[in-house]
């Protein structure tokens, strides 16, 4: 059986992709052709036939690489892009050990980096996505990497996958944005990818100092709340799916970010003002 393969280097992370199909390899070769290309992987990901029938009558992809789910459900195969990435975000959830991860999205501005955390659905994500094309340099929407030694946040810019109302959002402000393909009815629910903007390619490698912790969220009357230390530690530490693996080092460098980082909740109804709520929290704390 033929297998085609792409590798690309996201950040730190180095990745192997490699699927029984074309389509799912050609697409991300497209989205992510101006990022690095690795000699060496750090983590490699296969996305597989079902069953030698499956590769072609109703195909269906299951998820497999170095760090896997044994139950987790396969994807049809027009949802292959969906699959690398998840694949992909697992390797990092389950194997990086390099630095502390925190589930998050992250922006910089003049050294210096935005992380905001919470629920499937608070905004994070679409938040980072328009402010990376409102002057701000995007650093990533699903992992923030603190590094262990000096707190700094290392970039890791893969594609920002936006959900549902979050789509037509980002094609209305996003004017000039690469998208990838849409994909309907996923488990998550309607996905398409958004490339992230050319700064935040062309400084892949450029860390920040973290300035600023926000917990968003989306559909309230604007609000801004002060948080208790030990919320946020509570709420990191849930939010980190490497910190129990990384024992002292993970305490460490979590209680070093907490006692740094000033931490605000924010509720916000649209775009306008969860950007208008950012700036005047940055202009007073970062």
């Amino acid at each position: 059986m033929s297998v085609h393969e792409f590798r690309v280097k996201v950040g730190p992370v180095a990745f192997r992709i490699c699927s029984a199909w074309k389509r799912p390899i050609d697409q991300l070769a497209d989205l992510y052709r101006d990022y690095p290309t690795p000699e060496i992987p750090d983590y490699s990901v296969r996305l597989e036939a079902r069953s030698p029938f499956r590769r072609f009558i109703r195909p269906s992809i299951t998820l497999g690489g170095d760090y896997m789910l044994p139950d987790a459900a396969p994807l049809p195969l027009a949802q292959g892009l969906l699959a690398a990435e998840m694949a992909m975000n697992l390797q990092v959830a389950l194997g990086w050990r390099r630095h502390l991860l925190l589930h998050a999205s992250a922006v910089e501005k003049d050294g210096k980096a935005l992380i905001m955390t919470g629920a499937s659905g608070s905004g994070k994500s679409t938040l980072a996505a328009m402010l990376g094309h409102k002057g701000w340099r995007f650093m990533g929407d699903e992992f923030v990497l603190i590094d262990l030694v000096n707190g700094e946040a290392a970039p890791f810019p893969r594609m920002i996958s936006l959900k549902n109302e979050a789509i037509g959002a980002m094609q209305a402000s996003a004017l000039d944005g690469r998208f990838g393909p849409l994909m309907i009815g996923t488990p998550k629910g309607d996905i398409r990818h958004l490339v992230p903007a050319r700064d935040a390619i062309a400084q892949i490698a450029v860390s920040a100092t973290p300035a600023l912790l926000l917990f968003p969220s989306f559909g309230y009357e604007p609000a801004v709340r002060e948080i208790g230390a030990s919320e946020v530690f509570m709420r990191l530490t849930q939010a980190s799916t490497n910190y129990v693996a990384l024992g002292e080092a993970g305490f460490t460098t979590l209680t070093r970010f907490i006692k740094t980082v000033p931490a605000r909740a924010i509720d916000y109804r649209d775009g306008i003002e969860a950007a208008a709520l950012v700036n005047q929290l940055w202009d007073e704390l970062a």
